[in-house]
């Protein structure tokens, strides 16, 4: 077994008739149990994680993920939330940290070339029906008490060739109240649907679509953990 196996043959053509009719769909037990918790482990006592928030469309890295740095921004960080798009979260980003050699050794790089991997994206092809599909990118997060992203529709700028989000959950025994939930908002501003980051699965949706994090509550009992980004035509 690759690290990083399925956990079992997928039913594609169910999960492509949801997807179609929806343009969204959740792929529950997606990875093989042991190769989840192995990855879970990797984001609990491995990666080097980094504060991140938004200046006006470009991701701001804090030097460290420390509960100190996290207090000093968190006012203002709160204060443009208010009126303008805005995040906090700690990150790694997988992607850069492969191209520059960062971390050898890591998992998280390993993770990235299955993402990859021809394999899995003729399985992403197929479920979603978007034929160019080429390459994924990629990020870890890891939400904590306060932490949220506010709404967007993952657009991104021309030429980035976003087609479909993919949110891979290794979030245990996560409750609602507890916050986090993967709200998708439909034309007039309510929640059409409200998804809890269920420990395994994989999330998929068709960009653009407008959703956000709701902010995670300061009594939440687990951490927030996902690897997410998008599958490319380019």
């Amino acid at each position: 077994m690759t690290p990083f196996a399925l956990s079992s043959p997928l039913d594609a053509a169910a999960l492509a008739g949801e997807f179609a009719h929806h343009g969204r769909v959740r792929i529950r037990n997606f990875l093989a149990a042991s190769a989840a918790e192995r990855l879970h482990q990797c984001l609990l006592d491995e990666v080097p994680w980094k504060l991140v928030c938004d200046e006006r469309g470009t991701a701001v890295v804090l030097k460290d993920a420390s509960r100190v740095s996290e207090q000093q921004i968190m006012p203002a960080v709160i204060g443009q939330a208010r009126d303008r798009f805005q995040y906090l979260y700690c990150s790694y980003p997988m992607v850069t940290a492969y191209l520059r050699g960062d971390d050898p050794g890591l998992l998280l790089h390993r993770v990235l070339e299955w993402l990859n991997e021809p394999r899995l994206l003729e399985l992403i092809r197929d479920i979603t029906g978007i034929t160019t599909l080429r390459k994924a990118d990629a990020q870890a997060t890891w939400y904590r008490p306060g932490h949220f992203l506010t709404l967007h529709d993952d657009g991104g700028a021309t030429g980035e060739m976003r087609r479909v989000a993919y949110v891979l959950n290794l979030t245990r025994r996560w409750q609602a109240d507890w916050g986090g939930l993967l709200h998708f908002v439909d034309e007039r501003g309510d929640v059409a649907a409200s998804w809890r980051p269920e420990f395994n699965t994989l999330v998929l949706f068709r960009v653009p679509v407008r959703h956000t994090v709701s902010q995670v509550a300061p009594f939440a009992g687990e951490p927030r953990f996902a690897i997410t980004g998008w599958f490319r035509d380019s």
